[in-house]
């Protein structure tokens, strides 16, 4: 699996922040950049995070499933998964984020459990592991499909409103 990368690519952003955003694999433009959510589904991230006055150095620390780029980008398996889980379970228990962002199906199965589904939990509040989990569409979902950008952008301004309520009272947001 290893040959098919250029990098291990742990994350980016404020491990201190709050938020906890995580996505399924890199695809080949992270893996090139050694960052996640650097192609188009990151920078659609990163207009719905300012939407929500967030920022990558400011509010959130973003990370994946997977630490390496998969070949076809396809979806990881649950092998592939089980080797990268207790990196991603180490991450969130030394950053000890208030609220995790759980983006698309892929991402929701290995966090949560197979019997999740994403059209049906998207927008809800799960706790996990006596933590907050937000489960989205992945900005990737949003790109093939441009209909659920609505449902998105309200998921989105209740983690803005639950930031407010477990991290800052005084968070900026023009939208929200």
């Amino acid at each position: 699996m290893s040959q098919t990368r250029q990098n291990v690519i742990f994350g980016k952003g404020n491990k201190n922040g709050g938020i906890f955003i995580i996505g399924e694999v890199p695809d080949r433009q992270e893996d090139l950049q050694g960052r996640p959510f650097v192609g188009k589904s990151g920078q659609l991230l990163d207009k719905i995070l300012a939407a929500c006055g967030f920022t990558r150095d400011e509010h959130v620390f973003i990370s994946n499933i997977v630490k390496y780029r998969l070949p076809e980008n396809r979806v990881p398996t649950s092998r592939e998964a089980a080797v990268c889980m207790p990196w991603l379970l180490k991450q969130i228990e030394l950053a000890n984020p208030k609220i995790i962002i759980l983006l698309g199906a892929t991402t929701l199965k290995y966090m949560a459990g197979p019997e999740y589904r994403i059209t049906r939990e998207r927008g809800n509040w799960l706790n996990l592991q006596n933590r907050l989990y937000m489960p989205v569409y992945h900005p990737a979902a949003l790109l093939r499909n441009p209909s659920l950008k609505r449902d998105t952008w309200e998921d989105y301004k209740k983690i803005v409103i639950k930031y407010r309520e477990v991290v800052n009272p005084d968070h900026y947001s023009a939208y929200v």
